[in-house]
């Protein structure tokens, strides 16, 4: 069996937590990660002053698609960024259409609004983007900490990225898998 792929796209201004945690999260299932810079390869200036160096451009990963999940972390700036990217636009209507997996965390949910992705299921996001995701009645909205809807996982921001990254998993490779990663976390229950 082939190993399952991840995309995570990483902004300028995107949340660190939000980025690493899942693509740790992931990796120690046995996902194969891409981290795909939105501007190209040189290291990006995320919300906090850290800087995460991407395995190459998002332009390279398209290339190497498709993709099991493609992950948007949030963040302010970040997320804006991937509103406003013609090549996020076309990735997600992609994946969209083959059925994939999107997973979006924080602010990254407002990218589907903005892309048209995933209209008429239900969401969550930071509190502070809930008035904006509502807006135009494209979605209903939960204030679960991670809420899936069919090919859609979205979750509500830095403390909730464990069970966020455990929910991909557990979609992308099952139950089993999920519970061996979270073990060794020593999270709280």
């Amino acid at each position: 069996m082939a190993a399952k792929r991840a995309l995570v796209i990483v902004a300028k201004g995107a949340e660190e937590m939000e980025t690493v945690i899942p693509v740790d999260v992931m990796r120690r299932a046995g996902i194969a990660v891409t981290v795909a810079g939105l501007s190209g390869k040189e290291p990006v200036h995320c919300s906090r002053d850290v800087r995460i160096c991407p395995d190459t451009s998002l332009e390279e990963a398209r290339a190497q698609g498709p993709y099991d999940v493609v992950l948007l972390p949030g963040g302010a700036l970040g997320a804006q960024n991937l509103c406003e990217s013609s090549a996020v636009k076309e990735l997600l209507k992609e994946q969209e259409a083959r059925k994939g997996l999107i997973a979006a965390i924080c602010a990254g949910p407002t990218a589907l609004l903005a892309h048209g992705i995933a209209f008429g299921t239900t969401v969550t996001t930071y509190p502070s983007m809930k008035e904006k995701m509502m807006t135009g009645d494209h979605y209903k909205y939960s204030e679960a900490r991670v809420q899936k809807d069919g090919n859609v996982i979205t979750s509500r921001g830095p403390g909730t990225c464990f069970e966020f990254a455990l929910a991909v998993v557990e979609e992308v490779m099952g139950a089993e898998v999920a519970a061996q990663v979270k073990a060794p976390l020593l999270l709280k229950d």
